[in-house]
């Protein structure tokens, strides 16, 4: 058993008093948005190469204590260590143990992405064994195919992948989209990203799958051209990617761009606009997949 404390603090607040309740003998500190769900939520979205978000205004700090703990005092202490005149008001709930593996588990279902593609935890028996199932796991790296860009890139993959096409897939975290577009058809996948525990995820899961993914760092020269290239990263990252990545699309062949939020669609089309025209191909919770073909030489 565990004790669940929840804390109301302002932003400027909340990272010093969770830090003084991890001095205070909390075995873990969360801050949430004290407003998630309600008209007031407000969603962050951290990008590389923009100032970090700032905390929600109306904060809530939830530190998890031992069932045991001296709470009272623990609270008291953390309130004066964060400059506090007095411990802010507080809930407490119990925390029960739990087989947090089954509980983690059940949060992963399998996935169908149309009536070809399904992504399957290994714990599932795949619910269409005549489709084609990729066997995927959560892990270390991005893509299990439950985020919405994730599958924005998968049902492009699955219109447009053709056999023996040859595959960009940059950003490819645990590989999720170059293993659909192999088991798709694709005669040759290059996975690229950023780090190197992403690529041994992707090669380790292209594995299971039964197919065979190249990978490399995205630190190391890229020449080649592909008939299509997707990435799904972020808006700001795929701007400053946009002369690499037109120029990896063999002439004739395809692009698909997400990790873009809907509002900021303009700014990726006007950044490849020298290169390639790209046009929103689809929308889910927000977030948009940019679609374009390279003119043929």
């Amino acid at each position: 058993m565990w004790i669940s404390v929840t804390l109301q603090a302002e932003a400027n607040q909340a990272e010093t008093l969770s830090e003084a309740l991890m001095d205070a003998g909390a075995l873990s500190v969360s801050i949430e948005d004290a407003d998630a769900g309600t008209a007031a939520e407000t969603p962050q979205f951290g990008e590389p190469g923009l100032a970090p978000a700032g905390l929600w205004d109306h904060s809530r700090v939830i530190a998890l204590f031992d069932a045991d703990a001296a709470l009272e005092r623990a609270l008291a202490e953390a309130a004066a260590a964060a400059g506090f005149d007095t411990v802010p008001p507080f809930t407490c709930e119990p925390v029960a143990e739990q087989n947090w593996v089954q509980l983690t588990q059940r949060q992963f279902e399998p996935i169908r992405i149309d009536a070809r593609l399904w992504i399957v935890p290994s714990w599932h028996e795949a619910p269409d064994a005549g489709a084609i199932n990729i066997e995927l796991d959560p892990g270390m790296a991005f893509g299990t195919g439950s985020h919405p860009t994730t599958r924005l890139c998968l049902q492009w993959l699955c219109d447009t992948v053709t056999p023996g096409a040859r595959v960009l897939d940059y950003g490819c975290g645990s590989g999720i989209l170059g293993i659909a577009a192999l088991m798709l058809g694709a005669r040759d996948v290059l996975g690229v990203d950023i780090d190197d525990k992403a690529l041994a995820a992707a090669q380790d899961n292209a594995a299971r799958n039964g197919v065979t993914m190249r990978v490399q760092h995205s630190g190391e020269t890229l020449e080649e051209r592909f008939d299509i290239v997707v990435a799904n990263i972020l808006t700001n990252p795929l701007c400053v990617l946009a002369p690499l990545l037109a120029a990896r699309v063999a002439p004739g062949g395809r692009i698909a761009l997400s990790g873009v939020l809907g509002e900021q669609a303009d700014a990726v089309i006007a950044a490849y606009a020298p290169w390639i025209t790209l046009e929103v191909g689809a929308t889910h919770e927000g977030w948009a997949r940019l679609e374009g073909r390279r003119e043929a030489a």
